[in-house]
């Protein structure tokens, strides 16, 4: 059997694998092809059994795939407060300041800013670091219209007009359902936060 053909004849074992470990689709495909990549850079003599090499090789590809997931997830947490949230305040004393209060701030100009589509695609996708695949489940649309909202969120947060001074709403409620999806690392009840908050836009314009 030749490397065409073994590809041809695995790849479906192989995104299997993958895809029932990571639950994601594109980053299946990453796995299968990387486990090939390299696959083809060993000499195929020292391979005894090539199924049973490309099988342990995708199963470790994901597993170290997941864990740095994990690891970024984490680093982020413990980088949160040097994040752009807190910039201004990096040469203050931080002793002296009120960080939930920033971050409540913070908070409501995502409310001001954002529609409540690209307010949950920011959140679940920056904070809580959901896929595309779980933003498709989540927000009922394409993963090419999740990337879109994403990509128009980091605009309009990014735009020059968000440092006007505004009058800001009270967004205590998803703030504090906010908070409790960070301290108990399960955005379930959060996720239902943001469903409600879309389904309410849209009953107003109805």
């Amino acid at each position: 059997m030749n490397q065409a053909q073994a590809i041809t004849l695995y790849q479906p074992l192989l995104h299997s694998i993958a895809y029932n470990l990571l639950r994601c689709k594109a980053d299946a495909e990453d796995v299968v092809q990387d486990t090939f990549l390299k696959w083809l850079t060993i000499d195929q003599a020292k391979i005894r059994n090539t199924k049973a090499y490309l099988i342990t090789s995708v199963t470790n590809n994901c597993l170290n795939h997941l864990n740095a997931l994990k690891r970024k997830k984490q680093e982020y947490w413990d980088t949160f407060q040097q994040s752009e949230f807190y910039a201004k305040f990096k040469e203050s004393d931080f002793s002296n300041i009120d960080f939930e209060k920033e971050l409540s701030s913070a908070f409501k100009v995502l409310l001001v800013k954002l529609e409540p589509l690209e307010r949950a695609a920011y959140l679940l996708k920056e904070v809580f670091d959901f896929d595309y695949e779980a933003l498709q489940k989540v927000l009922d649309k394409k993963a090419d219209h999740c990337r879109q909202l994403l990509s128009r969120a980091k605009k309009k947060l990014s735009d020059e007009s968000s440092k006007i001074k505004m009058e800001l709403p009270d967004a205590s409620q998803m703030f504090e359902s906010f908070k409790k999806a960070c301290d108990l690392d399960n955005a379930s009840d959060f996720v239902q936060h943001l469903k409600n908050d879309i389904a309410s836009k849209f009953s107003k314009k109805a």
